[in-house]
């Protein structure tokens, strides 16, 4: 490809935007380089979600933006809407010339040579593979936190999910690379990881035997690291050892995203959570017997196939006993090739509708009640950003909760406060995070001093 430009779109999870910060390092090693805009760019690259059929039929809007005239460009689709649909894609969308799955990302560079010497409808497409997306360079969409992948794919086989037909398997990196990056990382002035995992806690080093907690505390003693979190963690592998590793060491966040789907125990069989009700609270009562207080956020699904008036009750309960201080909700979405979608009993649209906006309106009550108790509380704040309409700084907790501040004593002289950590005094609270003010800036990695827009680690 003459013109070495291109330019890409990322939908969906955490692991979809790290998966294109590698693919654009892997891209800037070949020598292309990055357009802010698909019409000034030769090759043309979306990276997918399909966890839920909105994300996907966005993946398609977009490609149907070029069914007329692709003007000669180079159009691939990557990541989970491309093992999903397969070249099936060619034939919705002819003018596509590459289809590669998350798991196949390691041939990317293969497969863009077959592009360049001028084939088309090329694939990549395998699932059988031990090989996990393990590149030495990620070129960083923020030079202050960084995304770490230490597994890939799931073998729960949730009744719901498609993730195990896009991801494939369960497939651990070496604690040994993991340890590498993690210490380039830091290295270059990031003191900020979040491992990253469709089933993050089901970790197991494939050669030296580490479990996750072994992994996790060892990250968190690495020089330069200020705080390690991870997400998603399955239930089923979530044991007492790392509860402990978060107990032994405060660079290790007090929050756990430890999704749920239901709360009622005849749903979850359904589903295949491989855990009941109960088997859910006893980790939760595990974690809140931990001798800091761990934040909670978790995932349910409204209007899964066969819910009744009852299962939805009782997920309002669980809501109620637990009290997350965050929550990600969504309406059941029937997929392709799961068995879910077979299901009889669908829940009809309206009250799915009906039922997730309850549903939202109780979590955000539990939400203000929990972030009202953090008012005259000073808490850590990770600053990511500034909201110059309100002059304000925009922090995140070691819980994971927003907190705007002010400045209004001046204390850091009109400084660049991005990337730094800063200690805020908490005075108002809301539903959706914190307001405070500046108490002191407590701790400036390297890479805050320099602030580059996006950055190699070699």
């Amino acid at each position: 490809m003459a013109d070495k430009t291109y330019y890409i779109e990322t939908f969906g999870c955490q692991m979809n935007v790290h998966d294109s910060e590698k693919v654009r390092g892997m891209l800037a090693m070949r020598g292309y380089e990055q357009r802010a805009s698909a019409d000034d760019a030769q090759l043309i690259l979306y990276n997918t979600c399909s966890i839920r059929d909105k994300a996907e039929q966005k993946v398609f809007h977009r490609l149907d933006l070029w069914k007329r005239d692709s003007k000669g460009k180079k159009i691939g689709v990557l990541g989970c809407v491309a093992q999903h649909n397969g070249e099936s894609i060619f034939e919705t969308a002819p003018h596509v010339d590459l289809v590669c799955g998350s798991a196949s990302y390691n041939q990317l560079p293969q497969l863009l040579d077959r592009l360049d010497a001028g084939e088309s409808r090329v694939t990549g497409l395998n699932l059988d593979t031990d090989e996990t997306f393990d590149l030495p360079v990620a070129e960083r969409d923020n030079p202050h936190s960084a995304f770490l992948t230490i597994i890939e794919g799931c073998n729960k086989n949730c009744s719901y999910c498609v993730v195990p037909f896009t991801r494939g398997p369960e497939r651990s990196r070496s604690s040994a690379s993991v340890m590498e990056e993690a210490a380039r990382i830091s290295a270059g002035g990031i003191a900020d990881i979040t491992l990253l995992g469709q089933t993050v806690n089901s970790y197991r080093d494939p050669s030296a035997g580490w479990s996750f907690a072994k992994l996790l505390a060892a990250i968190g003693e690495l020089d330069g690291v200020r705080r390690v979190r991870f997400t998603t963690s399955h239930p089923q592998d979530f044991t007492r050892d790392i509860v402990e590793a978060i107990e032994s060491n405060e660079r290790l966040c007090d929050w756990i995203h430890l999704p749920v789907q239901s709360g009622s125990s005849r749903l979850l069989a359904s589903m295949r959570r491989t855990y009941s009700r109960d088997q859910y609270l006893r980790v939760i009562e595990m974690i809140k017997a931990a001798n800091r207080q761990i934040a909670l956020s978790t995932d349910i699904i409204v209007g899964f196939p066969g819910e009744t008036q009852q299962d939805f009750e009782e997920t309002l309960s669980l809501l109620q006993e637990v009290e997350y201080a965050s929550l990600f909700a969504f309406k059941y979405s029937p997929r392709k090739g799961t068995d879910s979608m077979d299901y009889a009993d669908h829940v009809p649209e309206e009250e799915k509708k009906e039922r997730l906006a309850i549903l939202q309106g109780l979590q955000q009550r539990i939400q203000r009640k929990l972030n009202e108790r953090r008012v005259g509380l000073v808490e850590d704040a990770l600053v990511e950003g500034y909201r110059e309409k309100f002059q304000q700084w925009i922090g995140r907790t070691t819980q994971n909760r927003v907190l705007n501040f002010a400045d209004p004593e001046g204390i850091a002289a009109d400084e660049e406060l991005r990337g730094a950590y800063c200690n805020v005094r908490v005075t108002k609270a809301g539903p959706n995070g914190l307001i405070g003010e500046l108490v002191s800036v407590e701790y400036r990695p390297r890479a805050a001093r320099s602030s580059p827009a996006l950055h190699v680690l070699q």
